[in-house]
């Protein structure tokens, strides 16, 4: 798995809420980072742009377990995740793939749904994208949007191990940490669509939450992978979310999913405090958004 298994911190659930009348309507829980105003137990397809069927976002970010809750989420029997993966859609990064439209996107990614209620887009490159919400609200209306978070220091070493694993990096973890610290790394477009060397940057989580919060601020949900793998509550409680039967959540992989080959480094000390200090005013932001404290900020 992308999250390298680390500690999973004090877990806090996503739980059920008692339901409101016969239709099993709950209220969103501030607390999860839920932010719609009713979610439907099941809700039926919605028609938009001509696909009876509900959308999906798993939108980042990168390194973040990400490829695991896809597969997890892909298992239930009404959901159908864009299919060849690998590659990513990563079709609302781009003006020109979105401007096909709605009838390419489906034949493109999802012609192999039957019956399935809700068509997932797992394109972890959304998340740092600021048009990417508007280019998907443009062409599917509004959509479900998924966004799984970590310890932001480790997010940006499992990044960097990862652009190692790949030949993309060459130089040590301190180094390749410390230089994007300072200042944008000039990377290839030709063979990444982003950057492969954005390990600090990337995990400034609350900007990159804003535009989507902001075009669809009912239908975001943000997660953490500590709680993800500590509490095993909170998968079921997001099918819920989603509109889906929780009672046919599947059990999630339990082998590692995407994970970086070797074993993890440990990142010097005084490397670590600059990159918490860092993201000291980020994460105040991102708890702040959320209405909750931070897994990685709640002492264990």
């Amino acid at each position: 798995m992308d999250d390298d298994r680390g500690a999973a911190g004090r877990p806090q659930r996503l739980r059920d809420h008692a339901a409101l009348d016969a239709g099993r309507v709950r209220r969103a829980d501030p607390q999860r980072g839920q932010h719609r105003a009713l979610l439907p137990r099941r809700k039926t397809g919605v028609v938009v742009s001509g696909c009876d069927h509900r959308h999906l976002l798993v939108v980042g970010a990168q390194r973040c377990g990400t490829t695991f809750l896809s597969r997890s989420l892909g298992d239930h029997p009404d959901v159908a995740m864009a299919s060849p993966s690998p590659p990513e859609p990563k079709v609302f990064c781009d003006d020109a793939l979105t401007a096909r439209g709605s009838e390419w996107y489906h034949r493109t990614w999802f012609a192999h749904v039957r019956d399935e209620d809700l068509l997932g887009d797992k394109s972890t490159s959304y998340l740092e994208d600021p048009d990417a919400p508007e280019r998907a609200a443009r062409m599917l209306g509004e959509v479900e949007v998924v966004a799984l978070l970590r310890d932001p220091v480790r997010r940006a070493v499992s990044h960097w191990r990862f652009s190692t694993a790949n030949g993309l990096e060459t130089r040590d973890l301190e180094e390749a940490l410390l230089a994007d610290l300072h200042d944008d790394q000039p990377w290839d477009p030709q063979r990444s669509s982003v950057s492969p060397f954005a390990y600090v940057r990337r995990g400034r989580y609350a900007e990159q939450l804003a535009p989507w919060l902001s075009t669809f601020p009912t239908t975001t949900h943000v997660l953490f992978l500590e709680e993800l793998l500590g509490d095993p509550g909170v998968l079921p409680a997001l099918v819920d979310a989603l509109g889906l039967d929780p009672g046919r959540t599947p059990a999630p992989p339990a082998a590692a999913v995407n994970a970086s080959p070797g074993d993890v480094p440990t990142l010097d000390r005084g490397v670590k405090e600059a990159l918490e200090g860092y993201f000291q005013d980020s994460n105040t932001r991102l708890a702040a958004q959320l209405g909750r404290p931070l897994p990685w900020q709640v002492e264990t």
